[in-house]
């Protein structure tokens, strides 16, 4: 077997309207590929050469949470986007910390799923 890509990553969610607005107006993703139907569906973001999606719908065995995997995002603005979602009310795991290469925060979507927020440093 010879893996050639990332695929995608899917987040599950509770409450598609809600996610789609955390994700689509606080974050500015623009969906790619809408599947829903009486409030459930799979909504897909394309990001570079990966995907994000959050869904709804497929039982009460996959459940969101924060002790799941994190979904990390290149910002380019850290400073900018932490203050945008505070002033929404985001709730966040952690704020900006440094690191040797980056500066990083990360955040809960309304679902509690961790959504990392991640700013490389300039080379020197």
């Amino acid at each position: 077997m010879k893996v050639t890509a990332f695929a995608y990553t899917c987040y599950p969610v509770t409450d598609l309207a809600r996610a789609r607005s955390f994700y689509e107006k606080l974050l500015g993703l623009k969906p790619a590929s809408v599947m829903e139907q009486g409030g459930r569906g799979w909504i897909e973001y394309e990001l570079g050469d990966g995907c994000l999606a959050i869904a709804n719908g497929f039982g009460d065995d996959w459940k969101p949470g924060a002790q799941g995997p994190a979904l990390v995002l290149e910002i380019s603005d850290l400073t900018g986007a932490v203050a945008e979602l505070k002033a929404a009310g985001t709730k966040f795991k952690f704020e900006p910390m440094e690191f040797p290469p980056c500066h990083l925060a990360v955040a809960f979507d309304p679902d509690g799923n961790q959504v990392g927020l991640h700013q490389k440093k300039k080379s020197a």
